[in-house]
């Protein structure tokens, strides 16, 4: 199952937290595909997060969003900075990630320095701490993820997230099937154990 995700959403948050989790109970194999949002708003005439141009559907959203949290027991502090953050070079860098098999761990810690711990996920100095909290260098993985190798394959994953209909974040696809929102997770994780056990051998 691929799990698409961008660090501006704030669903993608207690997506990324408990993802892993459900998807190894119930045998599932999860790939971390970082995308893009701005692009898709873009083609929509939009400039900014639907929640901020819809301020009712936004307070809302946090309201809902507080509800989750909650149940999940999730921290959860609203980003004093700006909502949303730029999460460019953090998407960049979880494509690096994939390498060295920290993609999963840095993404949770970019989520929870965003939306539990109101930093700057911009900020370069807050990406290197949470790559030193896991364990990567950061001397090797920033410059790894500023290569136009890497910054053309992030350019490509958000294109095909866009061929593959999707329109918002966080995303599930499990072959040509797709589920968006958080709450779609686990019926997205059954399809794809379901889908894995049916294939023949």
């Amino acid at each position: 199952m691929d799990f698409w995700f961008e660090f501006a959403s704030t669903y993608s948050y207690p997506a990324a937290m408990r993802v892993s989790r459900l998807a190894q109970a119930a045998g599932v194999t999860v790939r971390w595909r970082p995308f893009l949002l701005g692009p898709i708003f873009g083609a929509q005439g939009w400039n900014d997060s639907p929640f901020n141009i819809y301020p009712v559907k936004g307070k809302y959203m946090w309201r809902d969003l507080e509800r989750i949290c909650a149940r999940e027991k999730l921290p959860l502090k609203l980003p004093p900075l700006r909502f949303p953050q730029n999460g460019v070079k953090a998407a960049r860098l979880a494509l690096v990630g994939e390498k060295d098999g920290w993609t999963d761990r840095f993404v949770r810690g970019v989520y929870t320095a965003n939306f539990a711990q109101q930093e700057d996920i911009a900020d370069d100095a807050t990406l290197a701490t949470i790559l030193h909290r896991i364990g990567a260098d950061p001397d090797a993985a920033v410059p790894a993820a500023n290569t136009p190798q890497n910054k053309e394959r992030l350019r490509k994953q958000t294109d095909e997230a866009i061929a593959r209909g999707i329109f918002g974040a966080p995303s599930f696809t499990a072959g040509d099937e797709l589920f968006w929102g958080n709450d779609r997770l686990e019926e997205a994780i059954e399809w794809a154990a379901t889908s894995s056990m049916s294939r023949p051998t």
